[in-house]
């Protein structure tokens, strides 16, 4: 989204209340930029909701109200013999995706899917919904359909791209439930080691592209599932070279201090990696503030890159940015779940 004007704000503090003003009015009317993102309504209200979270600013919202409108989304099957009938019972993105404008059979019958659900879990989560007295086994069983041969997950059961993304999703969605009864966490880890490229990275799927959200998705994953820890960089037997990609994460920090997603690409990121690494503190903390300053709107959020308008989804980076850097006030994320701690 271009800007005729400069866009972005000077100021050299982090602007906190034009930012919960942003994310109130996200919240409160969809704006029509993202209208043609309605298919994910979810995901925008997860990065608006966990927004909200990390600038200790929930007292905003009707924790009650939301919980309600998350829970409508959900998948659910006629009987219990439906749940082994390939249907992921999950949660919709939205309600264009929950009741289409065609008609569709038995055979193909609507389900969720499965980032819609991580989302879902985790608003749900957030505003103080106990999910431990939601009827998860829908939500398991059927998930277990998803995963494939090579321990990847396709995001839908109709078929679609399958790679790091949904295995991540996979992975939270367990342990927020605390059952890893939906997925083969074996397989899964093989799947994820298979990714990791020659330069230290990973890509989205074996072979391809080194790619910084992959590698979050890759790390986070192993996390959650258990198979690293807080001795991660200690560890005689670590799942993947950590060596390797802690050096290929710390070349992503720019000149600009920004983050790379790839090689030779402008930053728009943030190095969360490296939080999960336990090597954050080699992140060059000025230069990484003095880059997100720059993308900071004077409407409240941030941009992808500097003079340009405010998005939700950099936004949503640049808070949990903030964060990570022990902004004042703040509340601390949890990276690997993508929600601050409870």
């Amino acid at each position: 989204m271009e800007n005729s004007g400069p866009s972005s704000s000077s100021s050299l503090s982090f602007d906190r209340d034009r930012h919960v003003r942003f994310l109130e009015m996200v919240l409160d009317a969809l704006p029509s930029e993202y209208q043609e993102q309605e298919i994910n309504r979810l995901t925008l209200a997860y990065f608006a909701i966990t927004g909200l979270q990390i600038l200790d600013a929930l007292d905003q919202v009707d924790r009650e109200r939301i919980a309600n409108w998350v829970l409508s989304f959900q998948a659910r099957p006629r009987n219990k013999s439906d749940l082994y009938n390939g249907v992921f019972y999950g949660f919709h993105g939205s309600r264009s995706s929950q009741f289409p404008l065609e008609d569709v059979g038995v055979s193909s019958q609507i389900g969720g899917h499965l980032a819609s659900t991580y989302c879902a879990l985790a608003i749900l989560k957030i505003v103080g919904y106990d999910l431990s007295s939601m009827d998860s086994e829908p939500i398991l069983i059927s998930m277990k359909n998803l995963q494939q041969s090579d321990g990847s997950f396709m995001p839908v059961h109709t078929g679609a791209e399958k790679d790091l993304r949904f295995v991540f999703c996979a992975a939270a969605i367990c342990f927020m439930l605390n059952n890893w009864s939906g997925m083969d966490k074996e397989k899964a880890k093989e799947y994820i080691v298979n990714c990791q490229s020659y330069d230290g990275g990973f890509g989205l799927v074996p072979g391809s592209e080194s790619h910084g959200g992959a590698a979050y998705c890759a790390v986070s994953a192993l996390r959650l599932m258990g198979f690293i820890n807080d001795d991660l960089l200690e560890c005689t037997l670590p799942p993947i070279d950590v060596p390797k990609l802690l050096e290929w994460s710390l070349q992503r920090q720019a000149p600009d201090g920004g983050f790379q997603g790839r090689t030779n690409k402008a930053s728009d990121t943030v190095g969360g990696v490296l939080k999960t690494l336990g090597a954050h503190h080699f992140i060059d903390r000025d230069a990484l503030r003095e880059f997100l300053l720059s993308c900071q709107s004077k409407y409240g959020g941030f941009s992808k890159v500097p003079k340009q308008l405010p998005d939700l989804y950099h936004s949503f980076y640049g808070f949990s940015a903030f964060s990570l850097l022990e902004e004042p006030g703040l509340k601390q994320l949890c990276v690997e779940l993508g929600i601050t701690y409870i």
